[in-house]
């Protein structure tokens, strides 16, 4: 009997020692992108799509022009009904810069040269690459399990105390609770993250991405382009 359960726990550990010697180790390449202002930006490639690690922060659209700086005090009425592209910040060094879509629209185009905001598609893409599933990337609202996780800061460090998702920063994303800024003009912060894509809807409205304190997942909607949100370019 005793030979028998040796054996049995030999083949054991000899099933998960190959389990782990077939598992593909993530090797990532780094880069580096400079924007009309000069912000530099660390980047990565995932899969086969090149990310910037940051929120863009930039003040300038590619070709020089200006975006339209609209500040936080007493100023949530005109953000609410500006139709101009438009951005505003509350700790640009860190979190970046909230842009309205129209600032993502915009023909002058607000990434770096060699880069774009993505589209919808690229964002699943990117979603499908760190382990979400074709279905569950095509849905809307909370989709996924633990993607978020994959790409918040380390440890959740800089997200409030109580963060459910417990950051691992796999892919070196390092996503940080920046919050956004209302339609309404008003702003909220530390305790999500929320990202445009470039892609609109038949509605006028437009996709992001939503990141929660109390989410293990990955949220996709529509939205008023209004709305200020974060944004990270990809490379074209």
């Amino acid at each position: 009997m005793k030979q028998i359960l040796f054996m049995v726990v030999f083949l054991s550990l000899g099933i998960q020692a190959c389990k782990k010697e077939t598992q593909t180790p993530i090797v990532l390449e780094y880069g580096t992108v400079n924007d009309v202002d000069g912000n530099t930006y660390k980047t990565v490639k995932i899969g086969d799509q090149w990310w910037m690690c940051e929120n863009l922060r930039v003040k300038h659209f590619q070709d020089g022009s200006n975006i339209t700086f609209i500040g936080n005090v007493n100023q949530d009425s005109l953000w609410a009904n500006t139709q101009e592209s438009s951005y505003s910040f509350l700790n640009d060094s860190l979190f970046g810069c909230f842009y309205n879509h129209f600032a993502v629209q915009d023909v002058h185009k607000l990434a770096p040269l060699g880069w774009h905001i993505p589209t919808d598609e690229e964002w699943k893409t990117f979603e499908k690459t760190i382990g979400m599933s074709s279905t569950q990337a095509d849905q809307l609202a909370w989709r996924g399990n633990n993607q978020a996780e994959e790409l918040i800061v380390k440890n959740s460090e800089g997200w409030p105390n109580g963060t459910v998702p417990f950051g691992v920063d796999t892919y070196d994303f390092s996503i940080l609770p920046a919050g956004c800024r209302l339609f309404n003009g008003e702003l909220t912060f530390s305790k999500s993250a929320f990202f445009w894509t470039s892609t609109s809807a038949s509605s006028g409205n437009a996709y992001y991405r939503y990141f929660d304190y109390q989410k293990k997942n990955i949220f996709r909607q529509t939205t008023y382009p209004q709305y200020g949100m974060s944004v990270r370019c990809v490379k074209d």
